[in-house]
């Protein structure tokens, strides 16, 4: 019987200590309602919960806070062009900071970003603010504007 409980007890820590997946990692963060919003809009929070792995480049809800209110509701309301908008912001992969480099990267939408790493590192220029926050099925990487394909 004692046997049993640690084996349950050991189980449900190790599930415990798992980490989040891309979504969960983004909504426990706090500072990105919008994309999550987003995220739910285009259907494609079961995307990014898949297996991966993915790199995000998260904009805050400060960055969408930089689009004006009406182009921002009619995104939303655009599912076609807010799944080109959003998966522009992720590339196929882990791609952790120390790896980055300057140059192009193909995205999930189909496009290409452009890295510069230069005082800092920018996504179409796009200031990368925050880098590395780990999930389970990719890497995020906050920025502080939205960006759209070309």
């Amino acid at each position: 019987m004692k046997k049993t409980l640690l084996a349950l007890a050991l189980a449900a820590t190790a599930v415990a200590a798992q980490a989040k997946d891309i979504v969960d990692t983004a909504v426990a963060a706090g500072s990105f309602k919008t994309l999550a919003t987003a995220l739910q809009a285009a259907g494609l929070v079961e995307t990014l919960k898949g297996k991966g792995p993915f790199t995000v480049f998260a904009p805050t809800d400060e960055a969408f806070a930089k689009i004006p209110k009406a182009d921002l509701d009619a995104l939303l309301k655009d599912k076609a062009k807010l799944t080109a908008v959003l998966t522009y912001h992720v590339v196929p992969g882990k791609v952790m900071a120390k790896d980055v480099k300057a140059g192009k990267v193909k995205t999930v939408q189909g496009g290409e970003l452009t890295i510069a790493t230069t005082g800092g590192v920018t996504v179409d220029k796009a200031k990368v603010i925050k880098t590395d926050i780990v999930a389970d099925n990719g890497v995020i990487h906050v920025i502080d504007s939205v960006v759209l394909p070309k």
